[in-house]
């Protein structure tokens, strides 16, 4: 079929290819101006025609995004499978869904989705067993119900929430203090933060925060880094107390803590993904000065807790895999972490280091609960505070345990356990005496069994070994024609781990095979498997990529034509980078909300600019060359054949700005050498994903697996 010849929409011109088949539809393209900007990179002159889309409210920006969903939308809602897909989608959608329960006061609170509803309800309860009782409900907060709950804390005695709002997917919240007896706000609200935690003083009277200042209009400056402030209950936020800023370093930002007990203000300065800070300040005394603990940015420190002036933490310090170790803050004072102080170090060692990465941790019950991940998958471990191994906690298979949060006084905490085919489940586990308990299983109208997972290991380019979950049906036929999902991210620390998710399934019950690739630049094998994926050594991350691909065409899985490729942010890179070296490899592309200007990310935000221990600046020349290598928007060569590919994002994203995928488009469309089609879905109301509405989920899923029934060929 051929599409519809369009009218010049927006002022830019549209111009039309012709096209072949059902599954090789070009559409017509807006072909926007290419300007004359140039930039000299250590003497490398890089053009960079697109850089008026910077610019992201100006009229050529929001013409261009017109005429870019004009093509896009009618283009996947003619897909003839499309209604049949959204159907099914929605049918698995609908079961009650649980989160976590957190316990303050003798009062249980829990988010909870009766199915289709678009935001989760915030409830409590005086009892796990007793009726909840709605809190908070963001599904009467705006029309299209894009308004979400963000974070929300209970104050210690569970008397008083502080919750945050999410507008159309924005990371810029805005927080307010509901009155958990009588159901009503109160008048306090807190602008002008992102990524912050609120940490409630013990007696209630207020909480500690992370704000950015302010430019003179009283806007929220993301340029400066955050300041740590006390908000008073009934005060207004002008008059907040400074409590601390990093006045020595340009890029670093504190956040706060306050220690169970009470005893201590705990800060964490971060400044990226490999590293990190750790000051205190002793609250019993007003004029205590703030004890820099860890300020040699040597490894990653995470506060668990304390007991007394005992402080624990999970760190990579001398231990890429993670241990847990405990410092006497007033035994032994400030820790210097250089070499030449070891034979006086400070740092006694709890749990050593093991073959596994160790993901997670928490002190709870007055026992130590830690999270490993062994090839991928959960492996959890309760040890005493000296450090002696109690037992492992019981798993179903071969999965994810999320959880284990709690006071240090209490022995109860909970946990969710997923996996590719189980759904997820949620259990209370008794720290003191091993016992596990089912708090809420949910009810999934799918045919679960017929499926199973394994997992394989492959060598990328250079020899290295690398896992891979392949989820398929139990009687999947090795004839090469079966469509695969290879999906990835290979960024950040983060690690791609068994967890269960609707379109996964809707995918498997299309006759497709998801297949789950553990990159480097993860964590699933600790922080040396992290930065093998990083900077200089980035490239890794797409070879490995590369070689899951060869191996599921290889095993005779899938062939070239069958597959598709997805990712989201860092993934939406990972995605773009591979199929521009690698174009012949596969039969669809799937980007989404990418970082795929590479040379100027960090020029967005602060908070882009936290990426650079990733990716490295174009602001040092060697890795700017690195940079240069790779960067999606600066390697399309024109005239080459690019896959069938479907860019993703929104209009309202803060954390990775739309204009990535703007450029990224716009040179694609531009380099489009064949057929193939190449579309831009901008959705106009939501950011880099979190907080979306159900019904956005959904379409977005559907825009997505009907464009790959149609380029793939999926019956």
């Amino acid at each position: 079929m051929r599409f519809a010849q369009l009218a010049a929409v927006g002022g830019f011109a549209v111009a039309i290819v012709g096209c072949q088949s059902p599954a090789d539809v070009a559409p017509g393209y807006p072909t926007p101006p290419r300007g004359t900007q140039v930039d000299d990179y250590f003497g490398t002159l890089v053009e960079d025609p697109y850089r008026w889309m910077e610019s992201l409210d100006s009229p050529a920006v929001e013409a261009f995004v017109a005429d870019e969903n004009a093509v896009s939308i009618p283009y996947l809602e003619s897909v003839p499978s499309r209604e049949r897909i959204r159907s099914h989608l929605v049918s698995l959608w609908d079961y009650e869904r649980f989160r976590l329960p957190i316990r303050r006061g003798g009062r249980y609170f829990y988010r909870r989705n009766d199915g289709l509803q678009d935001q989760d309800v915030l409830f409590v309860a005086q009892s796990l067993n007793a009726a909840p009782r709605t809190l908070i409900d963001p599904n009467t907060w705006s029309r299209d119900a894009t308004d979400s709950l963000a974070r929300f804390e209970p104050n210690p005695a569970g008397t008083l929430v502080a919750y945050s709002i999410s507008k159309a997917g924005s990371d810029w919240n805005t927080w307010k203090l509901l009155d958990v007896a009588t159901g009503d706000d109160l008048a306090d609200r807190i602008e002008r933060t992102k990524f912050t935690n609120v940490s409630w003083a013990r007696d209630g009277r207020g909480f500690y925060y992370s704000r950015y200042p302010q430019h003179p209009d009283g806007t929220a400056d993301d340029t400066k880094q955050v300041e740590v402030f006390f908000h008073r209950i009934g005060d207004r936020q002008s008059a907040d107390a400074f409590v601390y800023r990093v006045s020595d370093h340009a890029t670093r930002n504190p956040y706060a803590e306050i220690s169970e007990d009470g005893r201590y203000l705990v800060l964490t300065i971060s400044d990226g993904w490999d590293s990190n800070g750790v000051y205190y300040r002793a609250l019993s005394d007003p004029a205590a000065p703030v004890v820099r603990l860890f300020d040699e940015w040597d490894a990653l420190y995470r506060y668990l807790g304390n007991v007394g002036s005992r402080f624990f933490f999970l760190t990579t310090r001398d231990a890429a895999n993670g241990r847990v170790i405990a410092v006497d803050v007033d035994r032994f004072g400030p820790v210097v972490s250089g070499k030449s102080q070891r034979e006086n170090d400070p740092i006694v060692e709890i749990v050593p280091e093991q073959p596994y990465s160790l993901d997670s941790a928490t002190l709870v019950g007055g026992r130590l609960v830690l999270q490993y991940l062994e090839d991928a998958h959960s492996k959890v471990s309760v040890h005493e505070l000296d450090g002696r191994r109690v037992r492992d906690v019981e798993l179903p298979g071969l999965g994810s345990a999320i959880g284990f949060d709690g006071e240090a006084a209490n022995t109860e905490t909970f946990y969710n356990y997923s996996g590719f085919t189980t759904p997820t489940t949620l259990y209370r586990y008794d720290v003191a005496t091993g016992e596990s308990t089912l708090f809420r299983r949910p009810d999934v109208d799918a045919e679960l069994d017929r499926y199973e997972t394994r997992q394989v290991f492959f060598r990328s380019a250079d020899g290295t070994r690398i896992p891979m979950f392949l989820v398929h049906a139990r009687d999947m036929k090795r004839d090469g024609t079966n469509p695969t999902l290879l999906y990835g991210y290979g960024g950040f620390n983060v690690s791609l781990t068994p967890w269960y998710r609707n379109d996964l399934v809707v995918w498997l019950e299309m006759g497709g095979v998801v297949a789950i690739a553990n990159l480097r630049g993860g964590g699933e094998y600790g922080e040396a498997w992290h930065q093998a994926g990083t900077k200089l050594d980035k490239q890794n991350v797409f070879d490995d990529f590369i070689a899951a691909a060869e191996y599921l065409i290889d095993q005779n899985i899938t062939s070239s034509r069958k597959l598709a490729i997805q990712g989201r942010s860092n993934g939406g890179l990972l995605v773009a980078a591979t199929m521009i070296q690698r174009p012949d490899l596969f039969g669809a592309a799937l980007p989404g909300v990418g970082v795929l200007d590479m040379l100027r990310y960090h020029t967005a935000s602060a908070n882009a600019r936290q990426w650079s221990s990733d990716y490295g600046s174009s602001d040092d020349e060697q890795q700017f060359r690195a940079l240069r290598a790779y960067s999606p928007v600066h390697n399309l060569k024109p005239g080459t054949c690019y896959p069938p590919t479907l860019i993703t994002t929104a209009d309202h994203d803060d954390r990775v700005v739309p204009w990535h995928s703007y450029k990224f488009t716009a040179e694609l469309q531009h380099a489009q050498g064949c057929d193939n089609p190449v579309l831009l879905r901008v959705e106009t109301r939501a950011g880099h994903g979190a907080g979306m509405p159900t019904w956005m989920k959904i379409d977005h899923i559907v825009d997505q697996y009907a464009f790959l029934a149609r380029v793939l060929g999926i019956p």
